[in-house]
């Protein structure tokens, strides 16, 4: 990741916690919720901002990162455990994580790249299959 992404993503991530989604969960048009990950090796916790789309009550994240041609590490240390929180503006979720597959990725591929042009050029530019994560909330206590 190059110094201006960790730059950014660094503000993004202060702005979004002192204002409790306020400032931050919004970045060029596209909505932006928290992920809170445990790193796969470190065991140390793990925040970072991230794309959402809505699928009803399902959030979906796109691995893009960027059309390098490896996954972020957040999908790694996401997919290490199946589960992790997410806040979204003012909200604390738990939830489960699995990925998309089938029908069902090319259906959220579909609605993704609609919303966001930048996934279809992510897509071109490394030739891996970007993965879909679809998040799934858990009840609330």
């Amino acid at each position: 990741m190059s110094l201006g992404i960790r730059i950014l993503t660094t503000v993004n991530v202060w702005a979004f916690r002192i204002t409790h989604g306020v400032l931050g969960s919004s970045l060029a048009g596209q909505s932006v919720l928290l992920l809170h990950t445990l790193g796969r090796r470190s065991g140390n916790v793990r925040l970072t901002p991230v794309n959402y789309y809505l699928d009803g009550n399902n959030y979906i994240l796109v691995a893009s990162n960027w059309g390098n041609d490896n996954n972020p590490a957040w999908y790694h240390n996401l997919m290490e455990k199946g589960t992790a929180r997410i806040d979204v503006k003012s909200r604390t979720r738990e939830v489960a994580a699995r990925i998309a597959t089938g029908p069902e990725y090319e259906r959220l591929w579909t609605y993704v790249s609609g919303r966001n042009s930048f996934y279809t050029r992510y897509q071109r530019m490394t030739e891996r299959r970007i993965p879909i994560v679809v998040l799934i909330p858990k009840a609330d206590p």
